[in-house]
């Protein structure tokens, strides 16, 4: 859609309209139903009319649309364009009701009682348009979020009036946190009534753990060292400003958490190794990636110091 397409709309609704007031006006066209009510005249200033709100509401959907997405990201866009179809649609259908029936007043009472009979035949699509407003306006999520809703894991890439549509990740085909290439559908209802999991939140990034299981020989102070010169080095300044974004997000909650500047190192004891836990910070979208990364760098510098770090080799690993 382009802003020319709007405009075009605009003119051609502009120029149907003149041509409905000429012939309401001078009335050109003899009355070809003497048995109804209704003349020539009037069927077709109707349907001119009819015609010119139809194109005068799409032209300005368009342009508005366009405008936006040259000023404004694709999720803003997104949530906006919603909002837009529901407001415009409803006000052209009132619209063409009302310069069918010539009664404005009647239209919206009519409107009224359909809607509270829509109310009880149709509670599950209702609820989902409720969700769909309360998406809206609390932001549980949004378009490029990575979210968990009920079951379902994955990007959502649409929320519509209805239903969110995520691009699964995990699901049955795959095991990591990759794409598995199916779409999966989720009434909005559901945001109401069941836990939502976003992994976008509050900042871009997550905490992700990497586990290491190394024999009781080790010296543990270098493996511990270790771990975190290779994290430092593969994940550099960019999990310094990640961290700065998110002490800056958490300053604005009431929550207090120490967040260390690098990657750390957990110790667990358990009866046959000692397991090394290395917590980063990561994009969502990147962790599997960059676990792999980690875990490969940090194997060949155990390697490289045999003497340092023992493995297990007991059956119960």
């Amino acid at each position: 859609m382009t802003r020319r397409l709007g405009y075009a709309s605009l003119a051609v609704a502009a120029i149907l309209a003149l041509v409905a007031g000429y012939v309401q006006a001078a009335r050109p066209f003899p009355n070809r139903f003497p048995t109804t009510a209704l003349s020539t005249d009037v069927v077709l200033v109707k349907l001119l009319l009819v015609a010119a709100t139809a194109l005068g509401f799409y032209g300005v959907y368009v342009i508005v649309i366009r405008v936006l997405t040259d000023r404004f990201t694709k999720r803003r866009v997104h949530d906006v364009r919603n909002v837009l179809r529901l407001v415009l649609g409803v006000s052209a259908l009132v619209s063409v009701l009302g310069v069918i029936t010539e009664q404005w007043v009647g239209v919206l009472l009519s409107l009224g009682v359909v809607g509270f009979a829509i109310t009880f035949a149709l509670q599950q699509p209702l609820l989902s348009l409720l969700g769909w407003v309360y998406i809206m306006l609390k932001r549980p999520y949004a378009v490029g979020d990575r979210v968990k809703i009920e079951e379902s894991k994955g990007d959502v890439i649409e929320v519509d009036f209805l239903v969110t549509t995520l691009w699964e990740v995990n699901g049955d085909l795959v095991s990591t946190h990759q794409p598995s290439g199916r779409v999966v559908t989720v009434p909005n209802s559901v945001v109401l009534s069941s836990q939502i999991v976003n992994y976008s939140a509050l900042v871009h990034h997550v905490w992700n753990e990497l586990s290491i299981q190394v024999a009781y020989e080790t010296d543990l102070a270098f493996a511990r060292e270790t771990m975190i010169e290779v994290a430092d080095d593969y994940l550099g300044d960019a999990m310094a400003r990640e961290i700065a974004t998110y002490r800056k997000r958490l300053d604005e909650t009431a929550v207090e958490l120490e967040v260390q500047d690098r990657p750390t190192v957990n110790v667990v004891q358990t009866e046959s190794w000692v397991e090394l836990r290395l917590r980063y910070l990561v994009h969502p979208r990147r962790g599997a990636r960059t676990r792999n990364v980690l875990y490969e760098r940090i194997l060949e510098r155990f390697n490289d110091d045999p003497d340092r770090v023992k493995f297990p080799v007991s059956r119960n690993r």
